[in-house]
This record gives structure tokens, C-alpha cells and sequence, in this order.
């Protein structure tokens, strides 16, 4: 029986394969297609303007879909209004006032006769010159540099009888005032920070780099969004091995959409498979400007208050832009801590299960005591107990993050309160797990660009101690040491300055030496420009003594 249906079940595959191969293909385009039919979408972009005005207003507005917000403004001027001009931009996207105070009103206002006395190809040059009032105007003779001015906030203006448009800078869109970074406050230091509008973020670093060196490069990325990338860099301090490399990533870059600077991280990093970033991203305008005179390079997109920073080096985690802002000795006490909060944020839940499971022996008797007489209530052992709050903990902070700001700090910090009472005082967890977990997760917020490869570590460390104790736990280590050292960043391995040391490093790393101290910039990262600062130490000033004519006075 079982073979008979083998048999058919073979049968019936052989008869829809030879159905299959005797359909009829399908058939073939019609050879008489009219000369005449309507161009694609892409060859009408690549057409010329046409001299008819009527005709470029309604195929670019095809072009653009016959959208709502799409505006053609048309009025006549000149000598007995013998001239007629339209001007085309989006709505909400170009500034309507700049429109009408820099072409409507200066042209519908004058009387002249430039037609008869020039003629019409020279006309728009005309206008540009004499009449239309905009900073910026640029004379186009194509479709498809008019719609890709036009879709990115531009207007352009046509005249009937021309064949060429004037783009006219009119971008007005409602944009974010410069407020300060919600990523990076301080206690002392600037307060504003970067927004979404590119020419803004340019702005913010030319106040602070007021060099003639200072380059910005424009480069645009993406299929559809056609986003704005800048470049920025200093040119004698920039290496030039490492200004190519950026280039020539960003130039590989094929892409429809880029909407955030994220994307372009996660395309030219060079390792993509790596928790750890090697690219910052900062809101800070004066931390960007500190990394360029040290011959980085940064890369602003439009759209993102993110600002790209590249080489990013293992050490750059642990620099906060207070620590030069403040004096140096509370700042290197600072830094320590945070390679300490490193290593207990991604080991501390780890040691405690190794310890109580595998090693009991290495705790003090006493502390040993008191940690058995909390756990002697709870069912679980303490890897499950650890994994329990760190979950849970990690639930609450992306809660927290997704609700409205009010709302999101209260469900933090009271959710984080009820929920651990509630856990000890049900018996699931003991009193010493929360404490634990508690300092872990803090600890966590201390290096904010590591949060993520700190969550992820935290849970690998933790499940490796609870399988092989202590020994996983530095058998971990030594990977994730090893991981480190295997990384680049744009050719400069990550961990420059700490393996192998270098001196000029050793000024900034573990502590931050005074800044009369940091003549030089690594010198991995610049190029010509090595000399940072000659300033020396002040010399001690003369006591000053009172006369003793000043004393009797």
C-alpha cells in the first residue's frame, strides 16, 4: 500500500512538470507601440526645460505627483505685463515671505522693457542680477535640477519664452532652536547642542573653529531621501590617509533612505559584527570641535542631531566633557571610576553567583553567614535570581525611555523601588541579589556610549559564571580582551594608547594631566600639525609686602 502511494505521488509530479513546461510563455510586448507614448518618470527628469512655461509647470508637477503642496505661482510684469513667470516651490518646505519679498515684490513692482532690450535667452540673467533679492541663485537648464532644488526647500523660477530657471535659496521649513543636549549635560560648560538642520550644526562648529583651515565637504546619500552629508575637518591637522578612507566609504554608500546618522554608522564602521562602536556620535558641539583639532573627522547629516566622529577609540567611552572643564585632579579621580563602573556594570552580577555557587570558600565567613541566612527564604538558585532583576530592570528602563518624559522618570524610579521590595518581600529574590544587581545597573549610566555592549556582556558574563565560576569569568576576560585588541577604527587599532601604551596618550587616558601638560595631539590622528599648545607652566608670582609707610597709613 505504502508503495502504491509512492507510485502515484511520483506520477502526479511527472505530469505537473511536463504542464508546467508545455504552458504558453507570455506574450511578447507588441512591436507597434506608438512613437508618441508618454516618457517614464525618469526620462522626463532628464529632458530639457522647454521655452513653454504652461508645459514645464505640468510636467513638473507630474514629475512630482500633482501633489497638494505643490505650488505654481504665475503673475505677470514688466512693461504693460508683456512678461509672464511662475514661480514653483512646496509649500511648507520654502520660505513664502523670502518669495515674496525677494521676487515678487521687487519684480511686480518695476516697470522695465528688459525683453526688447536684451531678448528673451539672456533675460533670467537679467533678473538675477538687477532684480530678484536672494543670497543665493543659481541658473539651471534642466528638469531635474529644478525638482531636486525644489524637494529640498529651494524655489524655481521660470519665465514663458525661457528655457532655462533661476533656483532661487528660499528653504523655510519650522526647524528645533538650538536647546541644550538631553545625551551629555554638564554641570560647567556650553549649553547648547546640536539640532536637525545641518546648516545650524555648521554654524555651531565655525563659532568655536574660526579657522581659514577649516574644510566642510557636501556629499549627498540616498536614493530617495537625498540626504545632505558635510564632511568637516581641519586641513593641516587631518591626516590624509584617514580623510581618503572616509571618502571613499561614504562614496560606496548605495542606499535608498538615510534618515538618521545611525545608518551611515552602521554601513562604514569597520566592524559591523562588533558590540562595541568604533564611531562616536555626541550631541555636543564643542566635544566635536575638541575631536577635530585632534584630527578627527566629523560627519554631520541632515536630519540628525548626531553628529559622526571618526577614529572613535576604546579610551574616547571614558572621557566626559566635564573632565576638561574641571580641575584635573577631580577629573582623573572621576575617569578612574569610570573604568571601575565598566567592570563591575558587566561583572558584578557574575562575580556574586560565581562566588556563592562555585567558591563560597573565597567570601568572609560573617558576610558568608549573612548572605545564606537572606537567601534561605528564596526557591531559586542565585543565576536565577540574578537573571530575574536584570531582566526585569532592563524592562523598566526601556519603558522608561518610551514613555513621555514626566511619566517615564516616575515608572523608572518608582517601578525599580516597588518592584524590588515586592520581589524580596514575596521571597523571589534575596535582599543581597537586588543590592547587587542595583549597583550594577548604575554603574551602567556612568559610561553612556557603552550601554549597549555593557546590557549585552553583562548577560554573557552571567551565564558563564553560573556554568564555570570564577575561571569562565576570567577565560571571558581574556576574550573579550582579545576582541578588543583585534578591532580597528579607520585603520588605527582601538585600543591606541593602551595596548601598546604610548606617552602621548598617557596624558588623557587613565588620568587628565594639566593642559599646559598636552603640548601634542596623537599623532596617529594628525598630520602635519603635531604642536597642540606651547604654554608653560605660569612661574610662581613674587609675595606681595606691605610698606611699611603703607602699614602706618
Amino acid at each position: 500500500m505504502f508503495s502504491l502511494m509512492i507510485k502515484l505521488l511520483k506520477r502526479w509530479q511527472r505530469r505537473m512538470h511536463n504542464n508546467a513546461w508545455q504552458r504558453e510563455p507570455p506574450p511578447a510586448p507588441s512591436p507597434d507601440l506608438k512613437a508618441d507614448s508618454q516618457p517614464s518618470a525618469k526620462d522626463q527628469l532628464n529632458d530639457k526645460l522647454s521655452t513653454s512655461l504652461t508645459r514645464n509647470i505640468t510636467m513638473l508637477a507630474k514629475t512630482l505627483g500633482n501633489a497638494n503642496d505643490v505650488k505654481a505661482r504665475r503673475f505677470s510684469f514688466g512693461l504693460d505685463y508683456s512678461l509672464h513667470g511662475a514661480l514653483f516651490y512646496i509649500d511648507g518646505l520654502a520660505d513664502e515671505t523670502t518669495l515674496r519679498d525677494g521676487v515678487l515684490t521687487p519684480l511686480m513692482s518695476r516697470d522695465f522693457a528688459a525683453k526688447g532690450r536684451i531678448g528673451m535667452p539672456g533675460i533670467l540673467s537679467f533678473l538675477k542680477t538687477t532684480s530678484i533679492c536672494s543670497s543665493d541663485i543659481i541658473q539651471v537648464g534642466d528638469r531635474k535640477a529644478v525638482s531636486d532644488a525644489v524637494l529640498s526647500g529651494d524655489a524655481a523660477f521660470m519665465l514663458d519664452g525661457s528655457d532655462h530657471a533661476l533656483i532661487i535659496s528660499s528653504k523655510g521649513w519650522e526647524k528645533r532652536s538650538i536647546s541644550e543636549p538631553q545625551t551629555a549635560s554638564v554641570v560647567r560648560g556650553p549649553r547648547d547642542g546640536f539640532t536637525e538642520t545641518l546648516r545650524t550644526n555648521t554654524m555651531l562648529i565655525r563659532r568655536r573653529l574660526k579657522t581659514h583651515n577649516l574644510r566642510m565637504e557636501s556629499i549627498t546619500l540616498g536614493k530617495q531621501t537625498k540626504t545632505d552629508v558635510c564632511i568637516v575637518y581641519i586641513k593641516d591637522i587631518v591626516r590624509p590617509e584617514l580623510l581618503n578612507i572616509v571618502r571613499k566609504r561614504l562614496k560606496a554608500v548605495n542606499i535608498d533612505a538615510i534618515p538618521e546618522s545611525s545608518y551611515i554608522e552602521q554601513i562604514i564602521e569597520d566592524d559591523p559584527f562588533s558590540i562595541f562602536p568604533t564611531i562616536g556620535a555626541t550631541e555636543r558641539p564643542d566635544t566635536v570641535a575638541a575631536k577635530i583639532l585632534e584630527g578627527r573627522i566629523a560627519i554631520i547629516v541632515d536630519g540628525s542631531p548626531f553628529v559622526l566622529t571618526v577614529p572613535y577609540l576604546y579610551m574616547e567611552a571614558f572621557q566626559d566633557p566635564a573632565d576638561y572643564y574641571n580641575r584635573p585632579y577631580y577629573a582623573s579621580l572621576i575617569r578612574i571610576v569610570r573604568y571601575f563602573a565598566f567592570y563591575i556594570a558587566i561583572m558584578g552580577p557574575a562575580l556574586f553567583v560565581a562566588l556563592t555557587t562555585f567558591h563560597p570558600e573565597m567570601i568572609p565567613t560573617t558576610l558568608l553567614l549573612t548572605i545564606l541566612k537572606l537567601r534561605e527564604t528564596t526557591p531559586f538558585p542565585s543565576y536565577i535570581e540574578a537573571l530575574i532583576l536584570v531582566i526585569s530592570f532592563e524592562i523598566i528602563r526601556e519603558a522608561g525611555l518610551r514613555l513621555p518624559k514626566p511619566i517615564g522618570q516616575t515608572i523608572s524610579i518608582v517601578g525599580a523601588l516597588i518592584m524590588g521590595e515586592a520581589a524580596v518581600s514575596a521571597g523571589i529574590v534575596g535582599t543581597t541579589t537586588v543590592i547587587i544587581v542595583a549597583i550594577t545597573i548604575v554603574s551602567t549610566f556612568i559610561i553612556p556610549d557603552f550601554n549597549d555592549p555593557i546590557g549585552i556582556l553583562r548577560l554573557v558574563m552571567l551565564s558563564i559564571a553560573s556554568a564555570m565560576g570564577i575561571y569562565g569569568i576570567l577565560l571571558a576576560f581574556f576574550a573579550l580582551q582579545v576582541h578588543l585588541s583585534s578591532l580597528n577604527t579607520f585603520g588605527i587599532p582601538y585600543l591606541s594608547g593602551i595596548a601598546p601604551p604610548h606617552p602621548q596618550y598617557a596624558k588623557d587616558l587613565f588620568v587628565r594631566m594639566p593642559l599646559w601638560l598636552m603640548r601634542t595631539r596623537p599623532d596617529l590622528l594628525v598630520g602635519k600639525n603635531v604642536v597642540r599648545s606651547q604654554t608653560k607652566k605660569p612661574p610662581p608670582a613674587a609675595t606681595f609686602e606691605r610698606s611699611e609707610e603703607e602699614s602706618e597709613e
